[in-house]
Parts: structure tokens; sequence; C-alpha cells
């Protein structure tokens, strides 16, 4: 779920964003009906795509209508805030805690990007055509090479590897909030892996990030 947005939701939202803001609905009934089903596993795969669901929408959202504002980025994602706060002690847990943690990686992940001195390269990046942007792509991931942004860079991913470690503890801990910890400390963990094979990506085969 936390690879799902960008591998696939990306390159759908460019050439078409309203179907891929209509699926939102399509996650979100299912969600609601996997809840419903009684089971277990249903129970808990419905809930994460509720959760999934509010992420799909705000990305939508920005990467359909917004991209060119990166300032933009982080208000637009924070769309079901207040909705994953007051939700965290009810039955879906699970979907807030996925959601809270998927906009806690976004954040921390544009703070970094501004402050490596990535952000820059942004609005050119998705207004340039696919060759235009791998190039632009490429320079970026370069520029976080350097001596001062990489630092940055390593310091940043220490600060996740600590959170998600602090979740995980969270979660050994017998109390109701257990898997909703658990769930944080993964899509934690994944949305690092994830940025740390974007930046890979972008620094030896970059026609593939662009399709990112």
């Amino acid at each position: 779920m936390v690879v799902l947005p960008v591998f696939l939701q990306a390159p759908w939202v460019r050439f078409h964003p309203f179907s891929s803001c209509l699926f939102t609905a399509v996650l979100l009934t299912g969600g609601i009906v996997a809840v419903q089903i009684g089971n277990t596993f249903w129970k808990k795969s419905g809930s994460l795509l509720v959760g999934f669901s509010g992420s799909w929408l705000a990305g939508t959202l920005f990467w359909g209508w917004l991209r060119m504002h990166p300032m933009l980025h982080l208000p637009v994602e924070a769309i079901a805030l207040p909705l994953a706060i007051g939700g965290l002690n009810s039955r879906w847990k699970l979907s807030c805690s996925f959601y809270l943690a998927s906009l806690l990686g976004t954040a921390i992940t544009d703070i970094t990007m501004a402050l490596t001195g990535v952000m820059s390269f942004w609005p050119e990046v998705v207004k340039a055509n696919s060759n235009e942007a791998s190039h632009l792509l490429n320079e970026a991931a370069k520029l976080v090479l350097q001596p001062t942004p990489l630092l940055i860079l390593f310091s940043v991913a220490g600060l996740v590897i600590l959170l998600a470690k602090q979740f995980w503890a969270q979660a050994a801990r017998p109390s109701e909030h257990q898997e909703a910890w658990r769930v944080a400390a993964a899509v934690l963990s994944t949305t690092l892996l994830i940025d740390a094979l974007f930046l890979l990506i972008s620094l030896t085969v970059p026609s593939l990030s662009g399709l990112i």
C-alpha cells in the first residue's frame, strides 16, 4: 500500500487524474465492505484499505491538479488529518495509523528535499517531458551526494529508523493499540526504503525515475 502510490498512482494521475480520483470510492467501499464481513483477516485488511483510500485521494488531488506547487503538497496530503486523529481510539485505529504514518513519512521526505536543495527542481520536473524530467531528477540526485546534503540525508534516515524502532517498541507493549503501532512502524520503514530506491534509480537509471 505504500509502494502502490509511487509506482501505480503517479503515472496514472499524470494521464487521467479524474479516474484516479474516482478510484478512491472503490478503495473506500471495498475497505468498508471487508470490515463488515466479520472475518478477522478481512476486518484488518479492510481497515487498512480505508486508511489507504485517504492517502490515495490526497495524492490524486495534488499530483492531478496541484503538482506545480510543492508548498501545497503537505497541506493537501493532510486533508484527512482531523478524521485520522479523531479515529485513533475507534475501531478504525488501523486506518488512522496507516494514514498518519504515511503523512509523517511524506512530511519527513518533503522537509528533507527542502533542506538538501532538491525542492527547487520540483516545478521544473513536473512540467518537463519524460526525457527532460529524467535528466533533472538525475541532477537532483547528484546534488544529494554533495557533503552537506548527504549529511542531512543520513541524519534524517537515522531519525526515521529511530522513530520506527520506537513504534515497534510501543507495539511490543500489551495494549489495544499494539497493531496500530506495528502498522505505523511498517509504513514508516517502507517509506524510507521507497525514498532510497527512488534516489538509487534517479542516479543509475534516470529514465525509469521519470516514470514515477
